[in-house]
């Protein structure tokens, strides 16, 4: 795990301590005044976020002290929090130190503005500081140097990551410039990068740009027609602190190289191509730190890359070697954009219908077909396939068809009809992989996985073809090694409704691995990291919505409710089961349908989607669990897609008796008791077995219809949470029996019977809760005690991923 990751865990200062100490690998470690100490370097760290300055002064406050008495002090000082860290050669601040005027307090926690300002006259501009999100290679790296040879090492500019370090410049340096032409910046940022320290010039010439200096700061100056324009920081806090993160000028070897990409650098009119820009930049370079991760430095140049639904090339925006890099797209605009904005030159960039182009009628790939696919390509692909000596293997890197839209994620009219009638899809057919056949991006994964088998492939994607109940058949028949991945925000994209995980995930195809898990890193729409997260395949023999025990239907037509009163308006006609209790509507087995997918009411309910079962008394056990393991997770943006699991763990009485409890008790139960209710030309009554209490312990005026609940919890054994609620519960129970309400809601809710249920209940009294007659604060209050004890378990007893 990654010190960003644990960082952001961390709930407390010893929490950030023992992350940046696991991170760093340190050792003979020291924890007392100052929270950190080696032989080296001495730490202050913090929890929240505290201005570096601030933390500087607190520390030093701990090294003046040291000195005073003769303590050996380190040559390096860091300060750190759960978003940043800030190194300081000690020798830089020794005028610190020695300067008696300023206004060091008694202790260190109470050092003042005043005494940190005088302290950041000394030390201003002197130390490096990182930001961990960003920064946390370098960051790392540097510790580790000044550990190993008690120096600061910076991190060079190569390149594999010119694009990243060039943001990072515009942020922190090209920002407070001031140029009016955004696209200045990358003359200027090289001018930067290839200034010599050592002898003060340009490492490089020819360039329209140039570094100076006047009264020892920098000034830079860009060649307009025969005029010099001069631009400086408005602030050198920025510049000065990149210069301490990051190295100059280049390596030799990569000068050149970095020059010939001035072109990759040129801004992105995201306003201009709205419509057609789906990924943004800053999670392609998320996507870009990650190839280079999982593929290793330098994988750029080492592999030949393909896009093969490249759109207008914002997935190739962080892309610093065109000449490896073949784009493909099925729209000739998105071409004619791209060579309009001068964008990827030594690229091979071509029009092309992956899913039809060069398919025989047999399924096999005959690029003369259309000869569209450039003879460098094909070559690489058939050097790859035969294990050709000095063959460079193959990256395929897309943002694919999304479901049955048009090219990438969110574009194009939705639900084309007919849409997935590809070549590729008459193969899939033939293969029986099901709905996944209907799927654009799982065509593309076919095709690839025939015509590119010893490929790796990244590919931003939903996750459906990782753990969908519908996507089984597809398992089968599409293995892979998975490398690594995050999962992030879909408001990251344009044009995507709802909240949901957008994968980025990488492949090895050439080894034929089935899915069973896929450990991903979380990242929010900004590309933040807020955690891991899990996602597992399983049969779907091993789903939660087939764990019930399910009885045939065995009588006459069923009343078809679309709630707990109402009558559903087009109902699918179905037949009831004789002398069953009730329905559970629980339809898809995904977190993204519980919450609104999962109820039980007193006759069928035909309101959804269908799927649901009768209610009995021999599964009833089961059925109170499924229920309240469906809707006690809230669904959220990360877990949307998590499928629910048949518990891995036994299951003890205790909790059963408490699902039993919270379904009977929560909002969804629409259980209730009721006369004329008209449809198909007749009047139907409902009646309402799941009452808890018996007529004389909430002083109903008349007799149940049935006793089945009182029955069937009379020898179980409850928690104290779950007989809570029933305590509470009944005193609700009570209020309602004695309370005669208007005409109104008698009507509304059809309160002709003493047999009236929870749904019932509960709606008349807060609709009629005016004259306060009914409190239900103490129940929510147990109710939550409740929940609260279930909702770990549903993870603890594996029905979903932990």
């Amino acid at each position: 795990m990654s010190l960003i990751e644990d960082l952001t865990r961390a709930r407390s200062e010893e929490d950030v301590k023992d992350a940046y100490v696991k991170a760093l690998g340190l050792r003979n470690v020291t924890k007392g005044r100052v929270d950190i100490q080696t032989e080296s370097i001495w730490f202050e760290a913090k929890c929240d976020p505290k201005p570096v300055l601030a933390m500087f002064a607190q520390l030093l406050f701990y090294v003046r002290e040291a000195r005073g008495v003769g303590q050996t002090i380190p040559a390096f000082l860091v300060v750190m929090d759960r978003e940043k860290a800030a190194i300081l050669e000690t020798g830089l601040a020794l005028a610190v130190l020695g300067d008696a005027a300023i206004q060091w307090p008694t202790a260190a926690s109470a050092v003042s503005k005043a005494c940190i300002g005088q302290v950041a006259a000394h030390i201003d501009g002197h130390f490096a500081t990182y930001t961990i999100a960003k920064d946390e290679k370098s960051f790392l790296a540097v510790i580790e140097a000044v550990i190993a040879e008690g120096r600061i090492i910076r991190t060079p500019i190569t390149r594999d990551n010119l694009r990243q370090v060039f943001n990072r410049w515009v942020e922190m340096v090209g920002q407070e410039m001031g140029v009016p032409i955004e696209g200045d910046f990358a003359e200027l940022f090289f001018a930067d990068i290839m200034h010599d320290e050592s002898n003060d010039e340009t490492s490089m010439n020819g360039l329209s740009a140039r570094l100076g200096r006047e009264g020892g700061k920098p000034v830079f100056y860009l060649k307009r027609d025969k005029a010099y324009e001069r631009y400086q920081p408005a602030s050198l806090r920025g510049y000065r602190n990149f210069w301490r993160i990051y190295d100059r000028p280049p390596a030799k070897k990569d000068r050149d190289y970095l020059l010939e990409r001035r072109d990759m650098l040129l801004p992105i009119d995201e306003q201009k191509f709205k419509g057609a820009f789906y990924t943004p930049p800053h999670i392609v370079d998320k996507a870009y730190d990650l190839l280079t991760q999982t593929l290793g430095q330098g994988w750029q140049e080492k592999y030949i890359i393909w896009d093969m639904c490249c759109g207008v090339g914002n997935l190739e925006l962080s892309h610093s070697n065109p000449r490896n890099l073949f784009m493909s797209t099925l729209d000739q605009p998105d071409i004619d954009n791209i060579r309009a904005r001068g964008l990827f030159p030594g690229a091979e960039i071509f029009q092309y219908d992956y899913l039809n182009d060069d398919v025989t009628d047999f399924g096999e790939i005959d690029y003369s077909l259309s000869d569209k696919v450039p003879t460098a390509l094909r070559q690489a692909i058939a050097d790859a396939k035969a294990g050709a000596e000095g063959a460079k293997p193959i990256l395929v890197l897309i943002n694919p068809p999304y479901a049955e839209s048009g090219s990438g994620i969110g574009k194009g009219d939705e639900n084309k009809i007919g849409v997935e009638k590809t070549r590729i899809n008459s193969m899939m057919r033939e293969m029986n992989v099901g709905y996944a056949s209907k799927e654009l991006f799982t065509q593309f994964l076919v095709r690839i996985r025939y015509e590119l088998p010893t490929a790796k492939l990244a590919m931003f994607s939903t996750l459906k073809y990782v753990n969908a109940p519908n996507f089984e058949p597809f398992r089968r028949v599409w293995k892979a090694k998975y490398l690594g991945g995050f999962v992030v925000h879909s408001r990251s994209f344009d044009s995507l409704d709802g909240d949901f995980p957008i994968g980025f995930l990488v492949w090895d195809t050439s080894q034929n691995i089935p899915i069973s898990e896929v450990s991903a890193t979380a990242l929010d729409r900004l590309g933040n990291l807020v955690g891991e997260k899990l996602y597992v395949a399983r049969p779907n023999s091993g789903l939660l919505n087939i764990w019930i025990t399910k009885t045939p239907p065995n009588g006459g037509p069923a009343l078809p409710l679309s709630n707990a009163l109402k009558v559903s308006k087009n109902p699918r006609p179905k037949r009831e089961l004789v002398g069953a209790l009730g329905y559970l509507y629980a339809s898809n087995n995904d977190l993204q349908h519980s919450s609104i997918e999962t109820l039980i009411t007193s006759s069928i309910y035909t309101g959804g989607n269908g799927g649901g079962v009768y209610l009995t008394s021999e599964n009833l056990w089961q059925a109170a669990i499924v229920f309240s393991v469906r809707r006690l997770i809230k669904p959220t943006w990360l877990n949307d897609r998590d499928q629910f699991l048949q518990p891995s763990q036994r299951l003890n009485d205790e909790f059963k008796s408490d699902c039993l409890v919270w379904m009977l008790f929560n909002g969804s139960n629409l259980t209730v008791g009721a006369d004329g209710l008209r449809w198909n030309d007749r009047d139907w009554s409902l009646t309402n077995h799941f009452i808890p209490y018996t007529e004389a312990e909430v002083g109903a005026q008349g007799r149940f219809e049935s006793d089945f609940m009182v029955r069937y919890m009379k020898d179980m054994a409850f928690s104290p949470e779950a007989q809570a609620v029933l305590d509470e519960g009944r005193k609700l129970w009570a209020c309602f029996h004695a309370t005669p309400f208007p005409r109104k809601i008698r009507d509304e809710y059809k309160l002709g019977r003493p047999d009236a249920g929870w749904y019932q209940i509960r709606r008349s009294l807060k609709e009629h809760g005016e004259g306060g007659l009914a409190d239900f604060e103490p129940f929510d209050t147990a109710y939550a005690v409740l929940t609260a004890k279930l909702r770990p378990m549903v993870y603890e007893l594996g029905f979903l991923p932990a």
